[in-house]
């Protein structure tokens, strides 16, 4: 990796980091805290791309895993990313890496209306998925209580995926600009 790509992965990584350091809000129905992170997710797959999306977002979970406190509230270690609300973290990595490629495969001119569509994919749709199925299956709670207990979460996933949308049509280009600089003085 380039110096400028393990800059950006690392500021990432703090940065996903540091928005852990504001409260969880619970949500009464399912133990699973609604956090500011997932925004940290959707904005390292759509501003980093596919590989330095996904290396982020998975150095980030395997700190947390190491005993990092750096989930919302303070929380870290293995317990934490394989306890019950653990299917949400670790399908983070996977999300960012889905963002990734959907912003470089299918949005060149950054069009935000693509981009909010591939925030929801990756975002919404791949953290509930694997969130909802691995809760329900480790609380033996049905997939249908623990899907009616997300939509909780939608809201605010929402406007996480708005932001995300706007400020990457506003800083891609930039960062673009960044890369195309370093590869040539290379």
């Amino acid at each position: 990796m380039r110096t400028l790509s393990l800059v950006q992965t690392a500021l990432f990584v703090a940065m996903i980091a540091v928005m852990g350091l504001l409260p969880p809000i619970p949500i009464p129905l399912i133990s699973v805290p609604v956090t500011l992170q997932t925004l940290g997710v959707m904005l390292a797959g759509s501003l980093l791309g596919t590989k330095k999306g996904f290396i982020s977002v998975l150095v980030f979970v395997l700190i947390v895993a190491a005993g990092g406190p750096f989930l919302s509230g303070g929380r870290g270690g293995l317990e934490t990313v394989i306890g019950p609300s653990g299917g949400y973290i670790i399908c983070w990595p996977i999300a960012a890496l889905i963002i990734g490629y959907l912003v470089e495969r299918f949005n060149k001119k950054l069009k935000i209306g693509k981009l909010i569509v591939f925030n929801i994919i990756g975002g919404i749709l791949i953290i509930y998925a694997g969130g909802i199925l691995y809760y329900s299956w480790m609380t033996h709670t049905p997939v249908r209580i623990v899907a009616l207990g997300n939509l909780a979460f939608l809201p605010g996933d929402m406007i996480k995926v708005i932001i995300t949308s706007v400020l990457t049509v506003k800083l891609k280009p930039y960062l673009n600009q960044k890369e195309k600089k370093e590869k040539s003085a290379a």
